[in-house]
């Protein structure tokens, strides 16, 4: 059996003999040869009975000479369609048939191709944010972007802050998983980017900058916590308040890394950021966040709560306005709670009015129909973390009282971009233990130096929807 036409590319698949059709099989000489005179003897005998009618008529040399004229025709419209077209296409469908004919079975089997599909790494991204100093000149920032676009590096938003002799160029970017902060660098320090920095970003970033400055102004004007938004804006930076001099300017840009603001409530607000010196766009934007705080002055968000024992009280926010409400208060509490809450017997007067400060951080009382303070909530600014305080009188306690409180603090904590909030209390105390557990948040339990502390990740819990909304 004559061997199949083999294509490298191609796997035949064996079969029976039975199958082969039987013009495919090769036959005995002898068979082959009888064949061959059979058609010669058929063709003579045809020619004779063409030759001899056609001699009977007067009009046979005319038909034998049309013949052969179409005959030469046929050759030369042949000749001139197959050198147009070229020999192997006119060939190429005999060629196929024949060798169909002679594979009537044969299985064409291609090797599997892989699907395509995109890579899972290319579709993620990391987010990133950049801030480099560039030359103010013509090119420098589409050299920048060519150098990260060569590394898959999308360009997701770009703020320009113009300074004296140069630009501040920041970058919010979206790269894949295996680009690193230093390729980052690289890529930029390759355009002639100078002074840079980067940072990881979050979902949040995403926010163009006029929407962020509205959302910012809003919570100036109604909580008047300008440190909170203050960080908001800024990024991670520190944050003091000390007396104004005589010569505080209201007007000018900030000193490197960092700027004084005026305070709603007096004084100045010292604004630090090591290591990222603030640009005067920067400086224009705090500035006019810090102007919304004073116009327009604080406003005291209300909520009702009905307690299990059927009382009704008011949560508002406090100032220094409840200094003495909030002093009757710790007068009528008991020492052990007291020292539940301060772990010491007694508060002085000039320490409980730092706590309602909006200086050093945002505190929430509870108040009855008839106007006394019966609860207290602190939030202390520690940085980017904030100590977490509750107080209730002995009265009102066992009530949900101390756990609404704390959940309004947490949603406040989220919205201000506090990473983190903790409390200190005693390892006994199992009343502070069980409200911080009913936040139904992830929670950090160590002990130091004799004193249990409870930390609450509130970034976290805020980028899985766990923060409490609810009093």
């Amino acid at each position: 059996m004559t061997a199949l036409f083999r294509n490298p590319f191609r796997t035949r698949v064996p079969y029976r003999k039975s199958d082969i059709p039987w013009t495919a099989r090769r036959s005995s000489p002898w068979l082959r040869e009888i064949i061959e005179v059979a058609v010669l003897f058929l063709a003579a005998g045809t020619t004779h009975l063409f030759a001899s009618f056609l001699g009977h008529h007067t009009y046979g040399p005319v038909v034998l000479i049309g013949l052969g004229a179409a005959v030469i025709a046929g050759s030369v419209v042949r000749a001139w369609w197959v050198g147009r077209h070229g020999h192997a296409a006119h060939h190429a469908p005999h060629l196929e048939a024949r060798r169909g004919a002679g594979s009537a079975r044969q299985v064409e089997v291609r090797p599997a191709q892989p699907p395509a599909t995109e890579s899972r790494e290319e579709d993620e991204q990391v987010l990133w944010r950049i801030r480099t100093t560039v030359q103010d000149t013509p090119g420098s920032l589409a050299a920048l972007c060519s150098s990260l676009a060569d590394r898959a590096v999308n360009i997701l938003a770009l703020q320009v802050h113009p300074l004296a002799d140069a630009v501040v160029d920041e970058f919010l970017v979206g790269a894949p998983p295996r680009v690193t902060a230093g390729e980052l660098a690289a890529a930029i320090g390759s355009a002639g980017g100078t002074g840079t920095w980067i940072s990881r970003a979050d979902a949040h970033d995403l926010v163009d900058i006029p929407t962020r400055m509205l959302t910012l102004a809003v919570r100036a004007a109604e909580a008047s916590e300008l440190p909170a938004v203050l960080r908001g804006l800024l990024g991670e930076c520190e944050i003091r308040w000390m007396p104004a001099p005589a010569d505080l300017p209201q007007e000018g840009e900030p000193d490197g890394t960092t700027m004084r603001l005026p305070d709603a409530e007096g004084g100045v607000l010292v604004v630090s950021r090591p290591g990222l010196p603030f640009t005067p766009a920067e400086f224009a934007r705090a500035h006019a966040l810090a102007e919304v705080a004073i116009r327009l002055g604080p406003r005291e968000p209300r909520w009702t709560l009905m307690l299990p024992n059927g009382a009704e009280v008011t949560i508002r926010r406090a100032g220094r306005q409840d200094l003495a409400a909030v002093t009757a208060m710790h007068r009528r509490c008991s020492p052990e709670t007291l020292y539940r809450r301060y772990l010491a017997h007694k508060r002085e007067v000039s320490q409980l009015d730092s706590l309602l400060s909006a200086r050093f951080g945002y505190t929430l009382v509870a108040n009855t129909p008839d106007g006394d303070v019966v609860a207290m909530a602190n939030l202390m600014w520690d940085g980017s973390t904030a100590e977490l305080g509750v107080l209730v009188e002995d009265a009102w306690q066992r009530q949900g009282l101390g756990t609404a409180l704390v959940r309004r603090l947490i949603a406040f904590a989220a919205d201000a971009d506090i990473d983190t909030v903790y409390a200190i209390a005693q390892p006994g105390n199992t009343a502070t233990i069980r409200m911080m557990q009913r936040l139904g948040m992830p929670l950090d339990r160590r002990i130091d130096n004799g004193t249990l502390i409870i930390t609450v990740h509130v970034a976290h819990a805020a980028a899985s929807s766990a923060v409490p909304r609810q009093p």
